[in-house]
């Protein structure tokens, strides 16, 4: 239990005695949360951050030489098709020992997108409109069935919906997979700092915090004792993927067999950019080091350069989709401090004033620090970087369906959008098994059709279980489930 008068004493010496301003007005149960969270908080690395991050504002020095770094193509020839073919047999082999876990990042909130709720809860796929963690679960149970031993999923929520996730997988008995099996973790936070280097209070009991960005998920897994969980279990590469994106694949045996083939300790998936400008970080080689330069600090100079034959330098866009070792996350997190650099972001925090009122400023008056988990790649010994396909593995829902009013044109990465993506992906891969789908006179899909991963979770597997005779009618709507029936939801 913490002591009022120990508490009291660190916040004097660090300058924040005002978090206990109110201190007075408290009921016991409330004083006791305070001086428990605020004993939480490492003032001394406040202290730090208030220095390097609040008085000053950090800029970004562009390296003197940045070269692209090298990838593995989509799409690969000669002695790279042969390195892939006995990589996803090694990936396939590892998935078999118990060598690999899942892991989701999914502590955000569906408030962008008009949805009360953890955004993993969002109803998110073309006919039967499963959530997103559902369609994630569903891939999980089909590479542990292929796998002949269950996979398992450590799944990091955030204190605002860990209470409200961990109930949804309850209610739906954790869509299939066993409750062992389904590991759950709570991303940590930081304080808000006023521009002026103080902690805000959210009310009169609480200091204000926010979640530490996603590279903070490396700290959850050792904090947690998921890393330890993972080593009993003899996992040894943690597949880590975002929750907002519905094409991805949770468990590529092609990726996980590449990584462990090269020795890497961090991998990453690339995606070819759109644009020059396209807001994806950029992978570049720094030092000899794979480095992910975001796209607000690429020069646009170097973001349009070319090569001879016309294509982009830096082509090569950062989607969140890697491969860690589980001893290399161990060592980054083994002190006390981060392993990864803080990114500074001037935000509106409500706060209370000193006189106890309720304050919603209009403009970012508090930094927020957050980690970003990509910062993790130059620290790897080794790295690889596998190229995707955006029709095949990416098509995020960030934002509302509607104007995206920066540009005036319809938004980008909507739960529209990627309802599309998804059935034309589901498309294409039927017309690859042989069987007919219905579009449009300007080639777009005409009808709707949803393929469960516990049926096929990838165009090889769906052809070899598709009857080409399978019959569909323009404006139908087709589920293939876990026994390949098909359904007419309308």
């Amino acid at each position: 239990m913490a002591n009022y008068r120990a508490v009291l004493k660190t916040l004097k010496a660090h300058g924040q005695e005002h978090l206990l301003a109110f201190y007075g007005e408290l009921e016991a149960e409330q004083r006791q949360a305070l001086l428990a969270q605020i004993a939480g908080i490492d003032f001394d690395f406040v202290d730090e951050c208030v220095e390097k991050y609040v008085k000053q504002r950090p800029t970004f020095a562009l390296p003197g030489d940045i070269a692209p770094p090298p990838i593995i193509p989509a799409n690969p020839t000669g002695e790279q098709a042969d390195e892939c073919a006995r990589a996803r047999a090694r990936g396939l082999e590892l998935l078999a020992a118990g060598k690999v876990a899942a892991f989701v990042v999914a502590g955000g909130q569906g408030t962008r997108l008009g949805f009360d709720g953890p955004k993993g809860c969002l109803e998110a796929t073309p006919v039967v409109r499963k959530p997103l963690f559902q369609l994630f679960a569903e891939q999980v149970l089909a590479a542990g069935r292929r796998a002949g031993r269950p996979v398992p999923w450590y799944v990091m929520t955030s204190p605002t919906n860990d209470g409200q996730t961990r109930a949804f997988f309850r209610r739906n008995k954790n869509f299939g997979l066993a409750a062992e099996d389904v590991l759950f973790l709570v991303q940590d936070t930081f304080p808000a700092i006023g521009h002026d280097g103080k902690l805000l209070l959210a009310d009169k009991g609480e200091v204000a915090v926010s979640p530490n960005g996603h590279g903070g998920s490396l700290l959850a897994l050792r904090a947690s004792g998921a890393l330890d969980d993972m080593k009993k279990r003899g996992v040894e590469l943690i597949s880590y993927f975002q929750v907002d994106n519905p094409l991805v694949r949770c468990i590529d045996p092609l990726f996980v067999g590449l990584h462990d083939l090269r020795g890497a300790e961090m991998s990453a998936k690339a995606l070819p950019k759109r644009d020059p400008m396209e807001k994806l970080g950029n992978f570049c080689l720094v030092d000899g080091k794979v480095t992910v330069i975001e796209y607000s600090d690429m020069p646009e100079d170097l973001a349009r350069a070319c090569l001879p034959d016309g294509r982009l330098k830096f082509s090569a866009g950062s989607i969140a989709i890697h491969v860690l070792g589980r001893s290399f996350v161990e060592r980054l997190t083994a002190g006390r401090r981060p392993g990864l650099p803080l990114h500074r972001a001037d935000k509106p925090v409500p706060y209370v004033d000193p006189l106890g009122n309720a304050v919603k400023p209009a403009k970012p008056n508090a930094v927020k620090l957050e980690m970003f988990v990509f910062d993790a790649l130059p620290l790897a010994r080794e790295t690889v970087i596998l190229e995707t396909r955006r029709d095949e593995e990416f098509s995020p829902i960030k934002n509302s369906d509607g104007v995206d009013p920066a540009t005036g044109k319809p938004a980008e990465d909507t739960p529209s959008t990627s309802l599309h993506d998804q059935v034309r992906r589901a498309a294409a891969w039927l017309e690859a098994a042989g069987v007919k789908v219905p579009r449009d006179a300007d080639g777009h899909v005409a009808a709707a059709i949803e393929i469960s991963p516990l049926y096929a979770d990838s165009a090889e597997e769906l052809a070899a279980k598709a009857d080409p005779r399978l019959a569909i009618s323009p404006a139908q709507s087709v589920y293939l489930g876990s026994r390949g029936q098909t359904g007419g939801v309308k």
